[in-house]
């Protein structure tokens, strides 16, 4: 009888969601936020180690700025294919983004493991991603219920790991289910990190 794969874990990963124009007005607009938001930069220094979110202060950047709103359409036509591909007995229009923030990484920052509580799909745009800045780590969320697993080779499969981090680049999209636990590594670059992270759920 032969082995058969089931339970798969779905996450979308583009390239090029936004044009390089798009991509560098977005830019430019997170770090005017940056300068004007000091509940941001309040909500930072206690929560988040070394680098600036807006997730405690400004959290509804898609309702306020024409940049925001554009990245949300994108993000809206892909969600189309993660919904077909998942089999979910739904379509995009029953989802709604319910908040959208941005992270600014210097070196020395990181988001340990979470989930985004509350919502059906999450997902980070990438905005500017230096070379040697920490990619986005998912873990296999079957872990805690392997008892006495054997451990996994060095070079195995990617579908048989217990955590996959995916690279980022500037201009790429990653969408996963909102369940799915996932870290960004502290960043090792000299250069910032800087993305856009949002949430999806029932209208």
């Amino acid at each position: 009888m032969a082995v058969k794969t089931f339970f798969p874990t779905y996450i979308d990963h583009s390239k090029n969601a936004l044009s390089l124009l798009e991509n560098l007005e977005l830019k430019k607009e997170i770090f005017q936020i940056q300068e004007i938001d000091q509940d941001g930069i309040n909500w930072s220094e206690e929560n988040y180690f070394a680098g600036f979110t807006s997730y405690g202060s400004m959290d509804q950047l898609h309702q306020s700025s024409p940049n925001f709103a554009n990245l949300e359409k994108v993000i809206s036509r892909k969600m189309k294919n993660f919904i077909t591909v998942s089999d979910w007995d739904i379509s995009a229009k029953d989802l709604k983004m319910n908040s959208c923030w941005v992270n600014i990484m210097p070196i020395g920052a990181h988001h340990s493991f979470h989930i985004h509580p509350h919502s059906v799909m999450s997902g980070t745009y990438y905005v500017d991603v230096p070379s040697q800045a920490s990619p986005l780590k998912f873990e296999d969320p079957r872990l805690s219920q392997m008892m006495l697993a054997p451990q996994r080779k060095k070079n195995s499969k990617s579908i048989n790991r217990n955590f996959v981090s995916i690279p980022a680049a500037s201009r790429d999209l990653i969408l996963f289910e909102s369940w799915l636990r996932h870290e960004v590594p502290t960043n090792r670059s000299k250069k910032e990190r800087v993305s856009v992270s949002f949430n999806y759920s029932f209208r």
